[in-house]
């Protein structure tokens, strides 16, 4: 059995009890031995291998808590508007991404984001002009409206007289007409219609988003179904493909989507079902949608609006769907952004505890982007996960500002969260935002931009220690996955997932954490990702 002794530079292991040793040595999978380097290296014994450091730093392997990990590898081969602040130019670079595809095919893309075009809606007329010979489907950068043109209406069979689905807009113009935009559940009408990708370009797309996420140090995924519901099956299938032929070089705890709890009851499957590579995780479902869609379903109306979001799913079904699936022993998943929808999450596993059977994974609620203050001190009354994506906070605070007011003081609320006792497991939400922790780690400790907006922080009350960041990405993910015992700190009977970084986070200034990434990063005592050989 292979012996590695690392060394010659600081090691943090988020052990409160030896927080910063200068050597770690592995036997095959596990650590057994951190300290100073004599006493490890009279631990591993004078035949082990060497790695030295150099004066680098080595942390935990982080956790991405919610990534759609295969959308993300998919997202990286479409038209990509992430960022794109002008609308011509964003309908430009449409047109020649059009003129590249073969005679009929789908043009697809994803990121873009009405927001940063004045808060003026796109049109399907728009696209009809750049895209006018080709069904044209384009993913809002938060994954919860598309953007189609009438090509792609007309195949979907969407007029005037379509009506609204339960939970879903088909957003019109005046006359009636559809837009081409469509809200949540509604835009599964154009996905139904819309060629699915081939396995083999899932399982290349898969392969392409792990190696990315190992260049960051994530040495673990845990990884939702998205608004597709084809999509939860689809990944866990392609997960198990590399796991099978022993290609999975990451470790992945895969949760079912809402549309197939009366199957996963019917055969049996209970939520931590598997190894410490895959695993099945809890039930996802949508409460709401999104902020930028103005569909987070929120207490009071946005600012300056008449409405206040979409229930996806009415709190009298979410309990329903809750209290079934904890009676069966499966854990849920809970996508919330408006205060009421996180109520209603809150409420439902509230009233589910009576008939829950033993869980062995928590039950978990996915954003909690904006709370009413009642209900913060609740996730850790009723055990719930706060799964969060710091990087939401950066990326979408003007936008809350201006559609919440000053309702943003519990928004993204990650110290209260925290020092009232709830679990925070952080994650990135990609392809909604960009996977690389080190952005959201930044995002958590400053909560500012990285050019340094605001000055002092949004709401700089909510900063996250580094310390408490790091927990959040390496400790509370593995309480999410109930593996806390065998991964997530660097200490001896633990297993050997670490990252080798480019600089040391805690000697940095905060403002330069988002420049961080990996050197090398090891999974079970295997290295997984080493950038000088690449």
């Amino acid at each position: 059995m292979k012996t590695i002794i690392i060394y010659n530079g600081p090691i943090y292991t988020l052990d409160p009890k030896q927080p910063l040793v200068r050597a770690l040595a592995i036997r095959g999978e596990r650590i057994i031995a951190v300290g100073n380097e004599g006493p490890v290296r009279a631990a591993a014994g004078s035949q082990a291998e060497l790695i030295d450091l150099q004066g680098r730093a080595v942390v935990p392997g982080l956790t991405d808590a919610h990534v759609h990990i295969v959308l993300h590898g998919l997202a990286r081969q479409q038209v990509r508007l992430t960022g794109c602040a002008d609308y011509a130019a964003a309908l430009d670079h449409i047109a020649t991404a059009a003129q590249r595809l073969p005679a009929g095919a789908w043009l697809r893309g994803n990121g873009w984001d009405h927001t940063l075009w004045g808060g003026h809606w796109p049109t399907r007329t728009d696209l009809d002009r750049v895209c006018p010979d080709r069904p044209a489907m384009l993913s809002r950068k938060d994954g919860h409206s598309l953007w189609v043109n009438s090509r792609a209406l007309e195949l979907a069979g969407i007029t005037a007289a379509t009506p609204d689905p339960a939970g879903g807009q088909i957003q019109r113009d005046d006359q009636g007409e559809p837009t081409g935009i469509l809200l949540e559940t509604a835009m599964e009408l154009v996905r139904a219609v819309v060629p699915p990708p081939t396995r083999a370009e899932r399982i290349a797309a898969l392969r392409l988003a792990i190696d990315e996420a190992l260049s960051y140090g994530l040495t673990a995924l845990h990884v939702p179904p998205a608004t597709n519901p084809t999509d939860g099956p689809d990944t866990l299938i392609d997960l198990q493909t590399l796991y099978h032929t022993g290609d999975l070089t990451i470790r992945v705890l895969a949760h079912l989507a809402g549309a197939h709890l009366d199957h996963a009851i019917a055969l049996g499957l209970r939520s931590g079902l598997g190894d410490d590579w895959l695993r099945i995780g809890g039930l996802k479902l949508f409460a709401d949608g999104s902020l930028g869609s103005e569909s987070a379903h929120m207490l009071l109306p946005y600012e300056g609006r008449d409405h206040t979001g979409i229930a996806v799913i009415p709190p009298v079904e979410m309990q329903e769907i809750v209290t079934r699936a904890n009676a069966h022993g499966i854990s849920v998943v809970v996508h919330a952004i408006g205060d009421a929808a996180n109520r209603s999450v809150l409420d439902a596993i509230a009233a589910a505890r009576a008939t829950a059977a033993p869980l062995t994974l928590p039950n978990r609620i996915e954003h909690c982007q904006i709370l009413d203050p009642h209900d913060i001190p609740r996730f850790a009354e009723l055990k719930v996960i706060a799964s969060m994506q710091p990087i939401h906070c950066t990326a979408d605070m003007v936008m809350a500002e201006r559609l919440w007011g000053k309702r943003c003081v519990t928004s993204y609320a990650w110290h209260s969260l925290r020092a009232a006792g709830a679990t925070l497991a952080f994650g990135s939400d990609a392809p909604v935002e960009t996977m690389d922790p080190w952005a959201g780690i930044h995002a958590a400790v400053t909560r500012q931009t990285t050019d340094g907006a605001p000055d002092g922080g949004w709401y700089p009350e909510q900063q996250l220690t580094l310390t408490e960041a790091l927990e959040a990405y390496c400790v509370g993910p593995t309480i999410a996955g109930a593996d806390a015992e065998r991964r997530g700190r660097l200490i001896p009977g633990m297993l050997a997932d670490l990252a080798v970084l480019n600089g040391d986070p805690f000697q940095m200034p905060v403002t330069h954490l988002h420049t961080l990434h990996a050197e090398l990063t090891m999974v079970g005592g295997k290295i997984v990702f080493n950038r000088t050989s690449r």
